[in-house]
């Protein structure tokens, strides 16, 4: 896996790989992650990948860390962990 960029955010960290014919977006916040996985023959290149993460997207991204922490959280109230 080869390290592509780090990318500056206010509310998350940002990473760019490139794997196996695929560029992989990792968003970090906490204990939490998502994974994006873009394959290099839908797009011509990095440039299109950091078009990608526009703001709406990055948003949208945060607000389902907020959602994924909340869904955990819930599982440990149900079995009172």
């Amino acid at each position: 896996m080869r390290h592509v960029a780090d990318i500056p955010h206010s509310e998350a960290k940002i990473t760019l790989f490139s794997w196996n014919g695929k560029y992989l977006i990792k968003l970090e916040k906490g204990d939490l992650e998502q994974t994006y996985k873009v394959s290099e023959l839908d797009i011509t290149g990095e440039e299109d990948v950091f078009a990608l993460l526009d703001e709406e997207f990055l948003q949208a991204a945060i607000r389902r860390f907020a959602l994924m922490r909340a869904d955990l959280q819930a599982s440990f109230d149900r079995h009172g962990l």
